[in-house]
């Protein structure tokens, strides 16, 4: 069975920084993409930075360019370093992965449906 599990939420202050890191485990695990989402209560999941981990191109989101970036391992191990943060960038955030049999140009729309491996979710507070 596949599982992704996240770790390295927290509380920071505006300006702060947050390493989240995510590992993919399970024998049949296999991706072609790797990607970070988050979510705010009553809102729609937001597609924020994703890796490519079969030629490791990276794609963000306007929101976090610059500020966020992502990196991967062996396929199957990523991690999100968070720079800057700000009070908006406060949210439940996620890993995902998308199955092997995915448009690799997926990883690059960064939607929530194409993605089929979810993790359970890491809380991020930034405060001002």
């Amino acid at each position: 069975q596949v599982q992704l599990a996240e770790s390295g939420g927290g509380s920071v202050h505006s300006g702060g920084s947050l390493r989240l890191s995510c590992v993919g485990s399970g024998s049949t695990f296999e991706t072609n993409c790797m990607a970070w989402f988050r979510e705010a209560p009553g809102q729609e999941r937001e597609g924020i930075i994703s890796v490519s981990t079969r030629d490791g191109r990276t794609y963000s989101a306007d929101s976090v360019r610059g500020r966020f970036t992502i990196s991967q391992a062996n396929g199957r191990n990523i991690v999100l370093q968070m720079d800057k943060l700000q009070p908006d960038d406060t949210d439940t955030y996620y890993c995902a992965a998308t199955t092997p049999w995915q448009e690799r140009i997926a990883c690059s729309w960064l939607r929530p449906g194409d993605f089929a491996y979810w993790g359970q979710g890491t809380r991020v507070t930034v405060s001002s």
